[in-house]
């Protein structure tokens, strides 16, 4: 076939055009500094709120910054999807707030912005919905889930829904005396919301309606496990089929399917995050998968370890890889860097978070022998420094 010279000279002129848009197209670098925020306890503690580092993710190393923000037990942190936004729920039995702060994303200071009751006793958890337009609090004590606009100057505007868990108890009586709302998250496609009562042994299943900020009803209501677990905090898979339950009163892990045409969960199977030899008190608390979506991470408070779990990845069972020791007391949270290269472990009691080096191809873990000093230390998130 001829081309005709003036169609070959205007494809000549494009040549220019596509060369640059494939040098545009180019892998680029990932982000190697991270500004990296701790939230703890304050009552009872040395702790004044939220301490704040900067993080170097070519080499694991941490380096403390000081307090970002001064505010009464500040238990769990969110960072908005913007990075300009940060939002800590404030634990005070029935004076218990959700407050936000503005976040320097080169200084790492928090500026208060506005400060609202989260409806409930004891926040524990707190979230964004998918579109980063709502924020989503679990209250403890009360076992009430609410929900709250975030205005376009990030401040938190007023709730736009409050649900009270109901159900059937729990057979532990000191434990399950009433309903506990302990974590929520929503699907990936934003349609469903789901959420732990340790209280009621079950994750509730709610339609998420995005435009208004609502749970609504869904059938079944709920997935419930074994009497007794006390389901605390989950995580879904990074290809979003399974969900990963953790519960703090049976030391397990349970794995479910996700449906999320239907928002329907279907159990796979359970394994103990104890090894069998282990005997004395144990309570479950944070729950982790690695990017690669191959291995989970469970923290013992008790054994004060990590349980490592084999993922399959076609069918989402669980299989024990063992425990490391936190190097700590108390391991209420942990979390893998954004690359899932280096594990930060939360040791509560001993006021440390202690590093660990993670192993991609075998997810085991290694003390990198780095422990950073922090007070009563129970969260700690990320966010890329500029």
């Amino acid at each position: 076939m001829k081309i005709s010279r003036r169609v070959f000279f205007s494809l000549l002129l494009l040549v220019p055009a596509i060369l640059a848009d494939g040098k545009d197209k180019k892998p680029k670098p990932q982000k190697k500094d991270f500004l990296a925020f701790a939230g703890t306890y304050t009552t009872k503690t040395q702790s004044k709120g939220i301490y704040m580092f900067r993080y170097d993710a070519a080499n694991g190393k941490m380096t403390a910054l000081g307090l970002a923000a001064e505010t009464p037990d500040p238990s769990f942190v969110a960072i908005h999807p913007s990075g300009k936004f940060l939002y800590a729920v404030n634990e005070g039995g029935k004076s218990s707030f959700v407050t936000s702060f503005s976040l320097d994303a080169k200084t790492g200071k928090l500026a208060q912005l506005n400060q609202v009751p989260s409806l409930g006793e004891d926040p524990c958890y707190i979230t964004f919905d998918q579109s980063g337009k709502y924020i989503l609090v679990a209250n403890y004590t009360s076992g009430t889930l609410a929900v709250f606009p975030i205005l376009p100057d990030g401040k938190i505007g007023e709730k736009t829904y409050l649900n009270q868990d109901t159900g059937s108890l729990g057979p532990i009586k000191d434990r399950q005396e009433g309903p506990h709302a302990h974590w929520i998250e929503t699907s990936a496609d934003n349609r469903y919301a789901l959420a732990a009562d340790l209280g009621l042994d079950q994750i509730a299943i709610f339609q998420f309606d995005a435009g208004k900020g609502a749970l609504g009803p869904h059938i079944p209501p709920s997935a419930v496990l074994k009497a007794g677990s006390g389901p605390r905090h989950a995580i879904f898979s990074p290809n979003g089929k399974f969900l990963f339950v953790v519960s703090e009163l049976s030391s397990t892990a349970t794995s479910f399917s996700f449906d999320p045409k239907t928002g329907d969960l279907k159990q796979v199977n359970t394994a103990s995050t104890l090894p069998p030899e282990f005997s004395g008190r144990n309570d479950v608390a944070e729950v982790a998968v690695h990017p690669n979506g191959r291995y989970l991470y469970v923290s013992n408070r008790g054994m004060d370890s990590i349980a490592l779990f084999a993922i399959d990845p076609k069918k989402g069972t669980l299989s024990p890889r063992g425990t490391v020791p936190t190097g700590g007391k108390e391991p209420r949270h942990f979390t893998l860097d954004p690359a899932g290269n280096f594990m930060f472990v939360e040791n509560q009691l001993s006021d440390t978070i202690v590093v660990f080096h993670v192993d991609a191809l075998s997810g085991e873990l290694t003390p990198t022998g780095d422990t950073l000093s922090v007070p009563s230390p129970v969260c700690l998130k990320f966010i890329p420094a500029e």
